[in-house]
């Protein structure tokens, strides 16, 4: 970010902070568009073509909205960190409140990952589609759409699995953060090495997506146009590579549990 704009930009929440002036909000709110954009486009993976992305980026101007009202500039918070929450957690809401997931499509979620999990135990190696769908007793056609309806059920997401597990103490970066003892710095290293373990044995293009999304944090736009694939098997095949870490995952959480 040039100074010039990094200026501009604290002007305008000085003016704003004093005055709360509806013209200096309009004025951040196009500021600060591009960001909304950012992470529509990031979130676009859990929907390829399901949802539109105009209307990802429609519902988290709402957030960017809220975030603005509720910006402090006299914590030592960067705004685009602050806001990208409250943006994702808006577009999130938007899309549960439609509430177009039924219990029975979360069930067969859970029924995939067991599936994924027990599999690779079995094999050895990373399963494919059609052995995964011979155990769940489908055709392979039949798996590629449940994966995409389990990835916008469930939002799948490496992130929101370690955030979810942070009370079991199961959260690598508090532990980074925390890693002052010989002991923990120990789980900290063990957790990076399973990690890694993990993403390694993925298969080619699942490691790929995986490595684009959340190492260069690019956008599903981005990462198609590299990969020179659709959009909605893009988001196919980051589904299957997060059911497959998960369940190493929950093995390393039981070995520290």
């Amino acid at each position: 970010m040039s100074a010039s704009v990094l200026q501009r930009q604290q002007e305008l929440w000085k003016k704003y902070s004093e005055t709360r002036d509806p013209g200096i909000k309009e004025e951040l709110i196009i500021e600060y568009a591009d960001l909304v954009k950012y992470v529509a486009g990031r979130l676009s993976i859990y929907f390829g073509s399901n949802v539109e992305y105009d209307d990802l980026v429609g519902y988290g101007i709402f957030g960017l909205i809220d975030a603005i009202d509720k910006f402090d500039i006299n914590k030592k918070v960067k705004f685009e960190t602050y806001a990208s929450l409250r943006i994702r957690g808006a577009i999130i809401d938007s899309i549960r409140e439609q509430d177009w997931a039924p219990r029975s499509l979360r069930k067969k979620g859970k029924e995939l990952e067991k599936a994924y999990f027990e599999l690779e135990n079995e094999l050895g190696h990373s399963a494919s589609d059609q052995e995964v769908a011979d155990k769940l007793g489908i055709s392979v056609e039949e798996l590629n759409k449940l994966l995409q309806e389990v990835n916008m059920s469930q939002m799948i997401s490496l992130e929101d699995y370690l955030e979810q597990n942070h009370e079991t103490g199961f959260d690598p970066l508090a532990m980074q953060r925390d890693a002052n003892m010989p002991e923990e710095r120990m789980e900290v290293v063990e957790l990076k090495e399973i990690l890694s373990e993990a993403i390694e044995k993925l298969p080619e293009k699942e490691r790929m997506v995986v490595t684009l999304y959340y190492y260069e944090e690019l956008t599903l736009k981005e990462i198609s146009m590299i990969m020179n694939v659709s959009e909605s098997r893009i988001s196919q095949l980051h589904t299957k590579a997060i059911l497959r870490m998960r369940g190493k995952l929950e093995r390393l959480k039981s070995a520290i549990l």
